[in-house]
């Protein structure tokens, strides 16, 4: 059984990457700051998978939990949302924490993960990116940046190890049905008409799409894919015409 690791996967994306690389034969660990709920869900999943708690920022957490079995698959989906505020309004330290999780956290799990891959010159690493990181997106800098950064420490990490029997790909999402994105609609800071107007297919992406799109990737179907970032947006980056993309 392939050993998988999901950062960030007790609720959201997380969670649903988890579920599938589960269903596929993967025995997943789930890393997540919150030790109890990653507990709780792996329960969940099954008994052959378990929950871990982990700051991805903190390097000693990082090296405790890739140590902790020799995975095949590496997802790198931690996050958290950025102040979403007027550029001239937003504070660095703000700023730092975003980049600091994303960015850093991505950073120091794939260098960490990728030792014992290669060493067996056999892996699938899979990063979460954002069409923030594709596009801009007003009000979004320190996400953005920090998608963007992941896009190219994707390509980086990709060719440096294509040789050594490691694939390392991402994926950059829309703006996804979660909990998180219904919190903002309710506090009015997205508005999810305009959202649905502005993607082609006329609507948000589901937490499974990004999930299967997520473990094809880490998939053997994907032998010859390396250093791709495959938009799941709905054919948001695709629009380029002005007023509303669907009706």
């Amino acid at each position: 059984m392939r050993e998988a690791l999901v950062t960030g996967g007790a609720d959201g994306i997380g969670l649903a990457i988890a579920r599938a690389l589960a269903q596929s034969g993967h025995r997943v660990t789930i890393a997540d700051i919150d030790g109890d709920k990653a507990a709780e869900r792996a329960v969940e999943l099954g008994d052959v998978h378990r929950g871990m708690a982990c700051d991805v920022t903190d390097e000693a957490q990082v090296e405790a939990v890739a140590g902790s079995a020799p995975f095949d698959v590496l997802v790198n989906n931690a996050g958290i949302g950025d102040s979403h505020l007027p550029t001239l309004e937003q504070g660095i330290e703000a700023f730092r924490r975003v980049l600091d999780v994303h960015l850093a956290g991505t950073f120091l799990m794939s260098r960490e993960v990728a030792r014992g891959m290669v060493a067996r010159s056999d892996g699938a690493i899979v990063n979460l990116s954002s069409i923030a990181g594709l596009t801009g997106l007003p009000k979004r800098n320190a996400y953005g940046a920090a998608k963007a950064g992941i896009v190219a420490m994707t390509r980086a990490m990709a060719c440096e190890w294509a040789g050594r029997g490691v694939r390392v790909n991402a994926v950059a999402p829309a703006f996804v049905q979660t909990a998180l994105v219904e919190k903002l609609a309710a506090a009015g800071r997205i508005d999810l008409p305009t959202l649905r107007r502005r993607t082609p297919i006329g609507r948000l992406i589901m937490a499974e799409e990004v999930a299967a799109a997520v473990n094809f990737l880490a998939s053997p179907a994907a032998s010859a894919i390396t250093g791709v970032v495959l938009p799941v947006d709905g054919g948001w980056t695709a629009f380029g015409d002005f007023g509303d993309a669907s009706p």
